[in-house]
């Protein structure tokens, strides 16, 4: 039997093949973003804890109730609470060089798209690779790249990197730094961010009421940030360590001329690819060798007239085809 030249079709079936293995292999560097993101799951919790009891010492839930009901009463002029997920906390326990108390903030996000670096203007890059990482599987589902950015690393912004960003972020519920306010909140945004909102009186920005918390208080703000930000270095270690070998594997099927090489190769990395079906099987799916397939696929690709009749003929026995 003639060998089976390699073709294009056959390099991409079998680059994806291996690739969805390669991605589903317990390594190393998949384990530590695994628990990395069960890990910051735990903290965001507890942590948010210690904020709810931090902002509620700056606003009394009494002193919320008693606002509410003269908004209801007065309107407009009472408007004075509002919700919110991002807090800019501060304390006042350490000294200078002179033994002077100094002021140490920061502003902290609860948010899916909060940000990673205490800046309240802008959440950045890092917080959408933070958000396409934290619902990796949601997104893989649901047809989109959750490792895009993780990939185009060192690169300029490009078209496909910001197709696939746009798409990822839409997916998500997020759109145009709406999610601020959350009122225009959908989908897993909305469902994340929900449990992380607390009352506060004042309906400025952040900075300008900030809230006094202890050191401890602000040492645990702080590590629960970094725990968030370990999920993105995390992955990018993974995805970087994926992109090496799909660099590889890509640069060895570009090279063989023959379609046993490459089901060779798989074979030699533990991946059982059956021949027969990479042959067999064209980019439509569907089964060419087999003779009713083939020759619905050439009537599909005739312009013919066909009466209602026939339409619906068609339609019942495409119909008991699909349900057997």
């Amino acid at each position: 039997m003639p060998k089976i030249r390699m073709n294009t079709e056959y390099r991409n079936k079998l680059f994806n093949k291996i690739k969805d293995v390669f991605e589903k292999e317990d390594t190393q560097e998949r384990q530590a973003f695994m628990e990395s993101r069960e890990l910051f799951d735990k903290m965001q919790k507890a942590t948010h804890a210690t904020a709810k009891q931090v902002v509620e010492r700056s606003y009394p839930t009494e002193d919320v109730n008693t606002l509410q009901h003269f908004k209801k009463k007065y309107g407009d002029p009472c408007d004075v609470v509002a919700k919110d997920k991002c807090f800019y906390f501060a304390h006042h326990e350490d000294v200078d060089e002179d033994g002077e108390k100094t002021d140490t903030s920061s502003h902290f996000d609860f948010g899916l798209y909060g940000n990673l670096n205490g800046n309240e203007y802008g959440s950045g890059e890092e917080s959408e690779h933070f958000a396409h990482a934290y619902f990796r599987e949601e997104l893989k589902e649901g047809g989109c790249n959750p490792d895009i950015i993780a990939q185009q690393s060192g690169k300029d912004n490009n078209p496909h990197k910001t197709k696939h960003v746009e798409a990822n972020n839409k997916f998500l519920g997020y759109s145009n730094g709406s999610y601020r306010s959350g009122a225009d909140d959908i989908g897993l945004t909305k469902k994340y961010n929900e449990p992380f909102y607390c009352d506060v009186i004042g309906t400025s920005h952040c900075r300008s009421r900030a809230i006094a918390c202890t050191k401890d208080e602000y040492t645990i703000f702080l590590a629960w940030r970094e725990a968030k930000a370990n999920v993105v270095s995390t992955h990018q270690t993974w995805i970087n360590s994926l992109q090496k070998q799909f660099d590889q594997l890509k640069i060895g099927l570009k090279a063989y001329r023959y379609l046993s090489e490459g089901i060779e190769l798989a074979t030699e990395l533990g991946i059982n690819v059956d021949e027969a079906e990479l042959i067999k099987t064209n980019s439509t799916g569907l089964t060419i060798y087999n003779p009713s397939n083939l020759a619905n696929l050439i009537k599909g690709m005739k312009n013919k007239n066909i009466s209602r009749e026939d339409k619906i003929k068609a339609r019942i026995e495409y119909e008991k085809q699909s349900v057997n």
